[in-house]
């Protein structure tokens, strides 16, 4: 079974990997998940939020900068 870590008191930080653009991609995660790194859309604070893998981190980095996503 799964469980969804409680993110409620998470410190969320903009990626480095955030273009910095005014209305561009800009992602947010919080550090301190072993094997996991939660992302949410910064401009969607309280939207849903995406527990990815670190084997999934560069993929969906790469999507996010290319604009595939």
């Amino acid at each position: 079974m799964r469980v969804t870590p409680d993110l409620s008191t998470a410190r969320w930080r903009k990626s480095s990997y955030s273009d910095g653009q005014q209305g561009g991609e800009c992602i947010e995660v919080v550090d301190g998940f072993p094997n996991r790194i939660p992302v949410r859309d910064s401009k969607n604070a309280t939207g849903p939020v995406l527990m990815l893998g670190w084997t999934a981190w560069q993929p969906f980095i790469k999507c996010v900068k290319d604009g595939s996503l």
